[in-house]
């Protein structure tokens, strides 16, 4: 049986409730990543997405300059953004129902625990690759 644990992406960048918008924007442009798990005290707490980001910040249409609107973003912290309430998986689930998971609640990734602690992250994107690697097998066999 296939797991989460054999398709997630282990390395997690991780913000705190009391960190800012910008500082989770800043993270998601320098690590290309559209989901961060938000930690507190070692305790998962939340999920903060790139829709969540842009569903708060100023738009680039506004009239005001990055600088304003960087310093505006540096007071709105995540917790008044973040979703709290996230469906998780434990890292022996099995992959098919992990995508019912994510086709179900809308998030695009879905956080995967070990004894009570996060581990890593299962995203529509690991999904993709999964389903391009096996197309290039499918051809190879072809």
């Amino acid at each position: 049986m296939i797991t989460v644990k054999d398709l997630m992406s282990s390395e997690l960048y991780t913000l705190k409730p009391t960190d800012t918008i910008q500082q989770a924007r800043k993270l998601m442009l320098e690590k290309h990543i559209r989901h961060i798990p938000i930690v507190e005290e070692g305790k998962f707490v939340g999920l903060l997405t790139k829709q969540d980001v842009l569903a708060v910040s100023v738009s680039a249409l506004a009239d005001i300059d990055i600088t304003e609107r960087n310093e505006l973003e540096s007071h709105v912290p995540i917790s008044e953004v973040m979703i709290s309430e996230v469906v998780i998986a434990e890292e022996n689930t099995n992959l098919g129902k992990a995508a019912q998971f994510l086709l179900q609640q809308k998030h695009g990734c879905l956080p995967i625990f070990r004894d009570g602690k996060i581990i890593g992250i299962l995203t529509e994107s690991d999904f993709v690759r999964l389903a391009l690697y096996l197309m290039k097998k499918m051809d190879e066999y072809k």
